[in-house]
Protein backbone atom coordinates (compact mmCIF):
# COMPACT_ATOMS: atom_id res chain seq x y z
CA UNK A 1 0.00 0.00 0.00
CA UNK A 2 1.36 3.38 -0.96
CA UNK A 3 0.26 6.65 0.64
CA UNK A 4 1.20 9.72 -1.35
CA UNK A 5 -0.78 12.52 0.24
CA UNK A 6 -0.88 12.73 4.03
CA UNK A 7 -3.01 15.89 4.21
CA UNK A 8 -6.13 14.44 2.65
CA UNK A 9 -9.50 13.76 4.21
CA UNK A 10 -9.07 16.14 7.13
CA UNK A 11 -5.95 14.52 8.52
CA UNK A 12 -4.63 16.31 11.60
CA UNK A 13 -1.04 17.09 12.27
CA UNK A 14 -0.87 17.44 16.03
CA UNK A 15 2.82 18.29 16.06
CA UNK A 16 2.30 21.22 13.74
CA UNK A 17 -0.48 22.60 15.94
CA UNK A 18 1.75 22.32 19.00
CA UNK A 19 4.60 24.16 17.34
CA UNK A 20 2.22 26.86 16.10
CA UNK A 21 0.86 27.37 19.61
CA UNK A 22 4.41 27.67 20.95
CA UNK A 23 5.26 30.32 18.37
CA UNK A 24 2.11 32.31 19.11
CA UNK A 25 2.80 31.95 22.85
CA UNK A 26 6.23 33.52 22.41
CA UNK A 27 4.68 36.63 20.91
CA UNK A 28 2.42 37.21 23.91
CA UNK A 29 3.62 39.58 26.61
CA UNK A 30 5.45 37.71 29.33
CA UNK A 31 5.17 38.51 33.00
CA UNK A 32 8.42 39.29 34.72
CA UNK A 33 9.32 37.80 38.07
CA UNK A 34 9.77 40.23 40.89
CA UNK A 35 11.45 39.81 44.24
CA UNK A 36 10.85 42.08 47.20
CA UNK A 37 13.08 41.89 50.24
CA UNK A 38 11.47 43.02 53.47
CA UNK A 39 13.09 45.57 55.75
CA UNK A 40 13.49 42.90 58.43
CA UNK A 41 15.46 40.72 56.00
CA UNK A 42 17.63 43.67 54.99
CA UNK A 43 18.32 44.40 58.65
CA UNK A 44 19.24 40.77 59.30
CA UNK A 45 21.63 40.85 56.36
CA UNK A 46 23.43 43.95 57.59
CA UNK A 47 23.69 42.59 61.13
CA UNK A 48 25.10 39.29 59.94
CA UNK A 49 27.69 41.06 57.80
CA UNK A 50 28.72 43.34 60.66
CA UNK A 51 29.31 40.52 63.10
CA UNK A 52 30.88 38.08 60.65
CA UNK A 53 34.37 38.49 62.17
CA UNK A 54 33.02 37.73 65.65
CA UNK A 55 31.07 34.78 64.31
CA UNK A 56 34.11 33.33 62.55
CA UNK A 57 36.08 33.55 65.79
CA UNK A 58 33.31 31.79 67.71
CA UNK A 59 33.06 29.05 65.08
CA UNK A 60 36.80 28.44 65.20
CA UNK A 61 36.67 28.16 68.99
CA UNK A 62 33.78 25.68 68.75
CA UNK A 63 35.63 23.61 66.13
CA UNK A 64 38.70 23.50 68.33
CA UNK A 65 36.74 22.43 71.41
CA UNK A 66 34.93 19.71 69.43
CA UNK A 67 38.25 18.47 68.03
CA UNK A 68 39.87 18.30 71.44
CA UNK A 69 36.79 16.72 72.99
CA UNK A 70 36.14 19.49 75.51
CA UNK A 71 32.84 20.65 74.01
CA UNK A 72 29.92 20.04 76.37
CA UNK A 73 26.28 20.18 75.29
CA UNK A 74 23.83 21.42 77.90
CA UNK A 75 20.67 19.40 77.40
CA UNK A 76 18.52 21.76 79.50
CA UNK A 77 19.24 24.73 77.22
CA UNK A 78 18.48 22.69 74.11
CA UNK A 79 15.22 21.47 75.61
CA UNK A 80 14.20 25.04 76.53
CA UNK A 81 14.73 26.16 72.92
CA UNK A 82 12.91 23.16 71.38
CA UNK A 83 9.94 23.13 73.77
CA UNK A 84 8.05 26.12 72.25
CA UNK A 85 8.16 24.51 68.81
CA UNK A 86 6.85 21.21 70.15
CA UNK A 87 3.94 22.92 71.91
CA UNK A 88 2.63 24.38 68.65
Amino acid sequence: MKINDTNRIGALNHYQKQSESRVSGVNKARQKDEVQISTAAKEMLTTSQASSAERKKLIEELKQSVTTGTYHVEANKIAEKILPYLKQ
